[in-house]
């Protein structure tokens, strides 16, 4: 189960900076918001594979 739970944190990660830069030019603060969740799930899965 962890190697599962990595692999779909990194795919939040993923998913999370696709919506950071979609939403870029329009709302910069909810950007830097979806930035910052989405380094937090990146270190949440790396983190976790260790």
């Amino acid at each position: 189960m962890e190697p599962m739970s990595s692999v779909l944190l990194f795919a939040l990660a993923g998913f999370l900076l696709g919506g950071a830069y979609t939403t870029w030019k329009n709302n910069r603060a909810m950007s830097i918001a979806l930035i910052a969740a989405a380094v937090l799930a990146a270190v949440g899965a790396v983190l976790w594979l260790q």
